[in-house]
């Protein structure tokens, strides 16, 4: 089942909050058309500052193989390597382009598909208390932690073990 991180933009001159609509939801896994199309896939996105890092990263690792003299079997290897790392970690270059542009990270949700995704994300979303110690939508509420309580692997110090 996919998981999605949901990113809320910042709100508009005339809004007090951002509206639903403009959430975006960034699916985590691979992206096909990002590894087959690269460039293109982020220019059709609009991450524009990751586009110039790709075209200078491309053109870096071409200067050094031309300089190299590799053969090109290894030149195409490098080529699939750098489309294969695009296709992998798009959801991650669009998630860094998000919060580039103010957007907040609103939490995580899993769904079958991306309005499943939404309807699960929203409905948790307004049955929330608005308290800033409040879990996210989507997240469990953290522990509260006792004074003999162990956290995580690690016991307290002096305690019997």
């Amino acid at each position: 089942m996919p998981v999605y991180t949901v990113h809320q933009p910042p709100p508009r001159k005339d809004e007090v909050a951002a509206a639903p609509e403009r959430f975006a939801f960034v699916r985590d896994g691979f992206y096909f058309w990002a590894f087959l199309f690269g460039p293109f896939w982020m220019l059709w996105r609009r991450l524009w500052l990751v586009t110039l890092i790709y075209v200078a990263a491309v053109t870096a690792l071409e200067t050094g193989m031309w300089a190299l003299r590799l053969p090109e079997a290894a030149r195409a290897v490098v080529s699939f390597l750098l489309a294969l790392l695009i296709g992998f970690e798009a959801g991650t270059l669009r998630r860094w382009t998000l919060a580039r542009r103010g957007w907040n990270d609103a939490g995580i949700v899993v769904g079958d598909d991306l309005e499943a995704a939404e309807r699960r994300f929203f409905a948790a979303w307004h049955e929330q208390p608005a308290s800033p110690a409040a879990p996210r939508a989507g997240e469990a509420p953290m522990p509260k932690a006792d004074d003999g309580a162990i956290i995580g692997l690690f016991p307290q110090p002096g305690a019997p073990r």
